[in-house]
C-alpha cells in the first residue's frame, strides 16, 4: 500500500485550477483524485467538495455506478440549502443525459423522469436563492429544451397514451 503525498493549504489555489483543466479535458478521475488531496489538507474547501461533486457526475459516460452514490454523498458537505438543491438538480440532470446517451429498453422514459427531478430542485433552488443568481433557472430551461426538442423523452404514462392512440394496445 502506498502512503499519498500531502498538499500544503497554500497549494490548494493552483491544485484547484489543475481541477479545472483536468475536468475540462474529460480526465475525472485525475479531477477527483485532486479534489479528494485539496479535501484531506482543508475538509471544508467549499470550491473542492462542487469540484468533487461535478468530477463525480463526468464520470456518468463511463459508469453511472458508484459515480451516482458518490456524487450524492457530496451534497451533505455543501455549505449552504441552496447549493445543495443546485447541485442534486445537476446530478439529477446528467444522469438524465447518461440514461438519454445510453438508449435502449426504457432509457427515454427513465431519462425523462431525471430531467423532470432535476428541474424540480432546480425550481426549489431559484425560490431558496439569493437575487441576482439565477443559474438554476438556465439549467431549468436547457431541461425543459431537451425534454421539448426530443418527443420520445415521455414519461411511461405518456409513452402509453401516445400508444393507444396510435392504435397500438
Amino acid at each position: 500500500m502506498f502512503a499519498l503525498k500531502t498538499l500544503t493549504k497554500k497549494s490548494i489555489p493552483s491544485a484547484l485550477k489543475k481541477v479545472e483543466r483536468y475536468r475540462l479535458l474529460n480526465e475525472p478521475y485525475e479531477a477527483e483524485s485532486i479534489c479528494l488531496d485539496i479535501l484531506e489538507a482543508d475538509p471544508g474547501n467549499q470550491e473542492a467538495l462542487v469540484m468533487l461533486l461535478l468530477a463525480r457526475t463526468d464520470k456518468f459516460r463511463d459508469e453511472l455506478y458508484p459515480a451516482f452514490d458518490k456524487a450524492m454523498e457530496v451534497l451533505d458537505s455543501l455549505a449552504d440549502e441552496h447549493s445543495r438543491l443546485y447541485y442534486r438538480g445537476v446530478i439529477n440532470e446528467r444522469r438524465a443525459k447518461a440514461h438519454q446517451k445510453k438508449g435502449g429498453p426504457s432509457s427515454a422514459s427513465i431519462a425523462y423522469e431525471w430531467y423532470v427531478k432535476a428541474m424540480a430542485d432546480y425550481e426549489e433552488a431559484l425560490q431558496k436563492g439569493s437575487t441576482g443568481n439565477e443559474t438554476a433557472a438556465l439549467r431549468w430551461n436547457t431541461c425543459a429544451r431537451i425534454l421539448n426538442e426530443n418527443p420520445n423523452l415521455r414519461s411511461n404514462e405518456q409513452l402509453d397514451e401516445v400508444q393507444v392512440m396510435d392504435g397500438y394496445e
